[in-house]
């Protein structure tokens, strides 16, 4: 519990569901802003096709104009082989996929069966292990489905189960429609870190039902370190009714910081990104925290 590795997907998992559609100038800005408070790992956006998720479009471009040498590790979402091959050409040295543990959700999201998002998921393995890009993904749907209910855990263990050694760099328990509660998170987090160790094993949350840190805490406490959230709060996928925002960045590091848990990431400038992802998107509700956080930080300078 010392050190954290931390993502923000604000930039794609959290625009691409907002009713404004921001250019590529825009979300550089957003991304640079995040990138300035010392967050390592930023999802920058996906290549998909721009008629479902308009919000996206110019992925290519974006990618094109990012910096090449400030120590940041920009991903994309791919959702199959033609999104691999324009994320590679575009220079993209991580690709995100998606795994699924309901087919309600894998038929929704994609229009496919678990075993054939697992199957593509391993053919982009096959061809990333070739062209030098890593992949990560996602297990959409980790602890509950909005079609499918409850999800059973051992689905969850038998995909980790067969992923883990398969070349794949991490794989990320997503509570996609933030139902999950720390009792269930630390249950499941604790199995999978036992079985495989936590170098492999990432957790994304959403704060629908307002667990977002709680269940964030709850993995930290089974070894868990890699983590998701979303800058401002953002997000909420298209694809799965009742899913609002991921659990806001500053919120987590706020907590993680105070804990004593080294992050790297400067919670002052961390707010400044949350206020311009607000004035971008009129929607970026912001951490819960925030009313609290700018006052303390500002008083914390004083002294």
């Amino acid at each position: 519990m010392d050190k954290v590795v931390f993502t923000d997907v604000g930039p794609r998992d959290g625009l691409q569901n907002q009713p404004r559609i921001l250019s590529v100038d825009e979300r550089l800005s957003l991304i640079a802003a995040v990138a300035a408070a010392g967050v390592s790992h930023i999802e920058v956006g996906s290549f998909v096709s721009p008629k479902a998720v308009p919000a996206m479009a110019g992925t290519g471009e974006l990618v094109a104009r990012l910096p090449g040498d400030d120590g940041v590790h920009y991903s994309a979402l791919i959702p199959n082989r033609k999104g691999y091959e324009l994320a590679r050409d575009a220079g993209v040295k991580t690709v995100n996929m998606v795994l699924y543990a309901s087919e309600g959700m894998a038929q929704k999201n994609v229009n496919m069966s678990i075993a054939e998002a697992e199957q593509a998921t391993r053919d982009i393995l096959d061809m990333a292990a070739n062209d030098g890009i890593e992949v990560v993904a996602a297990i959409a749907t980790a602890f509950c489905c909005p079609f499918d209910g409850p999800t059973d855990p051992g689905i969850v263990r038998d995909i980790v189960a067969r992923f883990i050694d398969s070349g794949i760099r991490q794989l990320v328990l997503a509570d996609t429609i933030g139902a999950a509660n720390p009792l269930q998170v630390r249950a499941l987090t604790r199995e999978l870190v036992e079985a495989h160790g936590a170098a492999q094993i990432g957790c994304h949350f959403h704060d629908t039902r307002a667990m977002g840190v709680a269940n964030v805490f709850a993995a930290l406490e089974s070894g868990i370190y890699h983590f998701d959230g979303s800058i401002g709060g953002l997000g909420g996928c298209p694809f799965a009714p009742g899913a609002s925002g991921n659990v806001a960045s500053e919120d987590v590091i706020m907590m993680l910081e105070q804990m004593g848990v080294h992050t790297g990431i400067d919670l002052d400038a961390l707010l400044r990104a949350s206020d311009l992802a607000e004035n971008l998107t009129g929607t970026a509700p912001g951490g819960r925290a925030k009313a609290w956080l700018g006052p303390w930080l500002a008083k914390q300078q004083e002294l």
